[in-house]
């Protein structure tokens, strides 16, 4: 019997968080719940889940420095929840590792199927990588090097640690070096059937570009007025 994938699910508000658990355990899941950041850390310190679902405002520790602390030590995909629709805290969310974003009040259907979408991305994660890669399975063009095996991302032999939705939205662009994209083909591509703002992607572009800064490296360019391509020529 397959084992079913674990969702952490931390909020202060318990009636929301049972609604969230029946929704998900509906849909397949083992979930797990905690009511503010710091037993939310206790919790993947025990056993690492495979996605969590982290609200923001919350006492003690609020999600955005839960997710600081998971992320000096994951990559698991995390989707935020907030009572807020403010751009500022999407941005920073998103920014900080945040995989999808999603202001309350929510469906839970619609909680379910972006939840879905950030595993299908994750997925390939978990796969094991061949002995000897292929040239289809490598992307790379001048010092950008891709391993879609590896799941990893360099920059002129350095690496590069991005999270699933930032390696995807890379590889769309290397894998058509030249094309101007939009910010609608960019969703479809990363995000599948979600529909997301386009400040998302935006979002995911920054910080994919301070990462390869960081690196000495430049992958991205704006197209003014259309959305971006690879600054690569």
């Amino acid at each position: 019997m397959t084992e079913r994938p674990s969702i952490l699910v931390v909020d202060d508000d318990p009636h929301l968080r049972e609604v969230v658990a029946f929704a998900l355990t509906q849909a397949g899941f083992h979930v797990e719940q905690a009511s503010h950041g710091r037993a939310g850390l206790e919790q993947v310190r025990r056993s690492v889940p495979a996605l969590i679902v982290l609200d923001i405002m919350m006492p003690e520790m609020d999600g955005l420095e839960m997710c600081r602390e998971v992320r000096r030590a994951h990559e698991i995909p995390i989707v935020f929840l907030s009572s807020r629709d403010d751009e500022v805290d999407r941005i920073l969310g998103l920014e900080m590792g945040g995989d999808d974003y999603i202001t309350k009040p929510f469906s839970p259907r619609e909680l379910v199927a972006r939840i879905k979408a950030v595993l299908r991305r994750a997925r390939a994660t978990a796969s094991p990588p061949a002995p000897a890669p292929s040239p289809s399975q490598v992307l790379q063009r001048g010092h950008l090097r891709l391993d879609l095996d590896l799941w990893r991302a360099y920059w002129n032999g350095q690496e590069v640690v991005l999270t699933v939705t930032e390696f995807h939205l890379l590889a769309a662009l290397l894998r058509a070096p030249g094309k101007a994209f939009t910010r609608d083909e960019l969703m479809t591509r990363v995000y599948e059937d979600v529909v997301v703002s386009d400040r998302t992607i935006d979002s995911h572009v920054r910080h994919i570009r301070q990462k390869f800064a960081s690196a000495g490296g430049e992958v991205i360019q704006t197209v003014h007025g259309l959305g971006y391509r690879l600054a690569i020529p």
